[in-house]
C-alpha cells in the first residue's frame, strides 16, 4: 500500500475532550498539532453527564486526585470565556447551578454524614440540610427524603456542547486532523517518532501524545512497558425532555445513592434532563440493555417521582477510561517522545481545563507542572511498582 510522510511537532492520537483540548492548547503555544480519530468530538462525551462535582465525586483514598479535581474546577469560568472566543462564540452550557446530593433512608443518611465530616475534613465548602430543606430547593423531591448535602460549588457543562466548541477551536488555532483511525505507533531509535493511520498513511512527529481513552491501551507498537493500564468501565445514561408545563423541573444537579447504586439527574437549560449512570465491567460492550434502563428509570423514580411522566428521549451508553488507582495518567512514559493524557474516568470532563494546560506546558517546555506530577504514569511503571511493594 501506497504511504506518505507528514510531519508535525506533535501528534495527538484520540479525538475525545482530553485528545481535542490537548491538541488545541499545544498549537495555541505555536506548535505544530495535528491530531487522529475518525470522528473528532464523538466518544464517551458524547455520553457523559458533564458534573463539574469535584466536592460530590470526593471517595475515600482520593484525596490527592481531589487536589487535580478541584484545580480544574476552579478553571472552568476563564476556560468557559476563553473557548467560547476561540470556537467563534460557541456556548458550551456552562451553568453555576450547584448540586443537592439526598438521602432516601437511614443507611443512605449515614453514608452522607460521612462523606459530609470526610468534606469538611478536606476544607470543602457544603451545607448539611434536612429532608424538608431539602424538598424546600427542589419541589419535585420524593418525601421520603431524609436529608442532604448542598453543594454550591459543584457545577455543570454540556459535554456535548463542550466537544463541538473544542472542535471548533482546534480548525481556527490550525489543528490538522486526520480523520481515520490510528493503527500503530512508529517508534523509531527507541523514541516515539508518529504513527501509521489505518489507511497506510504515515505520520511523522516529534512528539506523541496518546489520548484515546478507554482505547489507549490498544494501539499496536506500544512498547509493553508503556501500555497504558487503561479498561473500559461502561456507563449507562437517558436523556429526558421536560416540557414546557413542567418547568422548572429541577433547578441543580440532584443525586443519591439508591439500595446501593448511585444516580444522578443533571437539567439542562434547553429542558433536557440527563439520568445516569450504571457503571458495568463488561469489557468493550456498549449494548443499552432493558435492565440498565429499568435500573435508572426505577432510581430516578424513587428520587423524583414525577421523572416517570417525562418523554424518554434517548439511551445511550458510553466507556469510561479507567486506571488502577482510578486517576488520570499525565506526562511523559519511559519511551522518549512519548506522552499520555488518558485514565480520567469518570473525572474526564471536569479535568479538561487543566489537562490541556498541563499538557500544552509539558509539550512546549518538556516540563511537567507540579500540580500534575503525582499523575505521570511512571507510576505504574514496572521498577515504581516493584519499589511499591517493598514499601
Amino acid at each position: 500500500m501506497h504511504s506518505s510522510r507528514k510531519g508535525s511537532d506533535v501528534l495527538v492520537i484520540g479525538g475525545g475532550i482530553i485528545g481535542l483540548v490537548t491538541a488545541w492548547r499545544a498549537a495555541r503555544r505555536g506548535l505544530r498539532t495535528a491530531l487522529a480519530d475518525p470522528r473528532p468530538g464523538g466518544g464517551a462525551a458524547q455520553v457523559a453527564a458533564g458534573m463539574l462535582a469535584a466536592v460530590t465525586e470526593l471517595h475515600y483514598g482520593e484525596e490527592t486526585l481531589l487536589g487535580l479535581n478541584l484545580a480544574s474546577a476552579a478553571r472552568y469560568p476563564e476556560f468557559e470565556a476563553e473557548l467560547t472566543e476561540a470556537s467563534g462564540g460557541l456556548d458550551i452550557g456552562y451553568r453555576a447551578c450547584g448540586t443537592l446530593a439526598v438521602a432516601l433512608d437511614a443507611d443512605d443518611r449515614t453514608h452522607l454524614r460521612e462523606l459530609h465530616a470526610l468534606q469538611r475534613r478536606c476544607g470543602l465548602e457544603s451545607e448539611w440540610l434536612t429532608g424538608r430543606e431539602c424538598r424546600r430547593l427542589e419541589p419535585m423531591l420524593a418525601p421520603g427524603v431524609r436529608g442532604g448535602l448542598r453543594v454550591d460549588g459543584d457545577h455543570q457543562v454540556d459535554p456535548r456542547r463542550l466537544a463541538a466548541a473544542l472542535v471548533a477551536a482546534c480548525e481556527r488555532a490550525g489543528v490538522l486532523f486526520h480523520q481515520t483511525s490510528a493503527e500503530r505507533l512508529t517508534v523509531t531509535g527507541d523514541r516515539a517518532a508518529g504513527a501509521v493511520l489505518d489507511t497506510g498513511e504515515e505520520l511523522s512527529a516529534d512528539q506523541v501524545v496518546l489520548a484515546a481513552g478507554s482505547h489507549s491501551g490498544r494501539l499496536a507498537g506500544l512498547p509493553p512497558e508503556v501500555v497504558p493500564p487503561v479498561r473500559p468501565v461502561k456507563g449507562q445514561v437517558l436523556r429526558l425532555t421536560v416540557p414546557g408545563a413542567y418547568a422548572p423541573f429541577l433547578t441543580r444537579t440532584v443525586r443519591a445513592v439508591v439500595r446501593g447504586s448511585h444516580v444522578y439527574l443533571v437539567p439542562r437549560e434547553n429542558g433536557e434532563l440527563v439520568v445516569g449512570a450504571t457503571s458495568e465491567e463488561l469489557g468493550w460492550d456498549t449494548t443499552v440493555t432493558a435492565g440498565g434502563v429499568y435500573e435508572l428509570l426505577r432510581d430516578a423514580h424513587e428520587l423524583v417521582p414525577g421523572l416517570t411522566e417525562l418523554p424518554l428521549t434517548e439511551t445511550r451508553a458510553g466507556l469510561r477510561p479507567a486506571s488502577p488507582d482510578n486517576a488520570p495518567l499525565l506526562g511523559p512514559t519511559e519511551l522518549p517522545g512519548l506522552h499520555l493524557a488518558t485514565g480520567h474516568y469518570r473525572n474526564g470532563v471536569l479535568l479538561t481545563p487543566l489537562t490541556g494546560e498541563v499538557m500544552a506546558e509539558l509539550l512546549a517546555t518538556g516540563e511537567l507542572p507540579e500540580v500534575a506530577r503525582a499523575f505521570t504514569p511512571r507510576r505504574f511503571s514496572p521498577a515504581a511498582v516493584r519499589e511499591e511493594s517493598l514499601v
